[in-house]
């Protein structure tokens, strides 16, 4: 397995960056994984954090050296990043929850596969041109595709994210079957809010990834203006040449049980286990509770 990957992250002109990104491998698999804690919400970054850290943990448990059943894993992940969120908040008895929205992709059998859940987004980009990209979910997207004026809706608002005290909905992806060159790029929104797709497709398809990737941040940094917001993407062209210029990775190498990862450890209860329907619900029910005791205490 050999891919070439590239990542950055920008504050733009908030007073913190809320966005978290990483990426993970073994021998037979990679992970990557981008996260966009929520302005309007305490501690986006925490949230953020948070999922990262339990999609890390999961997959070390889980790619021995691959995962096998993809979408059970990323299902899984996702679901109890959200229930690590909860848990967080409840501890802290907080009036109001942690919030982020996040993109997942894994790089198996010479397949990518990908989850996401709010409008943190990805990209493909095969022979120069924008083979798909995730459907964020907003209103404005929502009424896009159903054909509808979007004028008047404000394209922040999301109808999910992972925090909030109600089970979110997700995108699974299908497999789709890597080519040499192939790109595949995560983002938070604070790029393609002022980048359109074709935009990033051509960026992308005209420069290697270490030339392609920061100036398109810069580009949204510098249309964002003064209060441009935070500005993370995570990139990566697989089967790259040798001659790349970027992080090349290689797993031709590496030992049997071996596990890199970029992505901080420190999962507050990493034995939580796959999340079924009831265990969410019992989360959303103590988060609910925990909301509800800290408003009595405070009137």
């Amino acid at each position: 397995m050999k891919f070439s990957v590239y990542q950055i992250s920008r504050q733009g002109g908030r007073p913190r960056n809320e966005d978290r990104i990483g990426y993970a491998y073994t021998q037979e698999s990679g992970l990557f994984v981008l996260a966009d804690g929520m302005g309007g919400h305490p501690e986006g970054a925490m949230a953020a954090q948070l999922a990262l850290q339990t999609f890390s943990a999961y997959f070390q448990k889980a790619a021995k050296p691959f995962l096998g059943d993809v979408p059970k894993f990323l299902t899984n992940a996702l679901m109890a990043s959200h229930h690590q969120i909860l848990r967080y908040a409840a501890e802290k008895g907080m009036l109001d929850t942690p919030r982020t929205t996040l993109v997942v992709a894994v790089m198996e059998h010479n397949c990518m596969h990908w989850i996401h859940c709010g409008d943190s987004r990805l990209y493909i980009v095969r022979n120069g041109q924008l083979l798909t990209r995730t459907r964020d979910h907003s209103y404005i997207e929502q009424q896009a595709h159903l054909g509808q004026a979007t004028q008047n809706i404000n394209r922040n608002i999301l109808f999910t994210c992972l925090g909030s005290p109600a089970k979110p909905i997700f995108d699974l992806s299908s497999p789709l079957q890597l080519q040499e060159g192939d790109r595949v790029l995560l983002c938070s929104d604070g790029l393609w809010c002022t980048v359109n797709d074709n935009e990033i497709a051509s960026e992308l398809a005209a420069h290697p990834l270490n030339q392609a990737v920061p100036e398109l941040v810069e580009m949204a940094l510098r249309r964002g203006g003064p209060r441009c917001d935070n500005v993370t993407v995570l990139a990566m062209e697989w089967e790259t040449p040798d001659a790349f210029e970027s992080t090349l990775v290689s797993s031709e190498d590496m030992q049997q049980g071996f596990f890199s990862s970029t992505i901080q450890s420190g999962v507050p209860d990493p034995t939580i286990e796959d999340m079924d329907d009831a265990a969410i619900e019992r989360s959303i029910a103590e988060i609910n509770a925990a909301i509800r005791r800290a408003a009595e205490r405070n009137p």
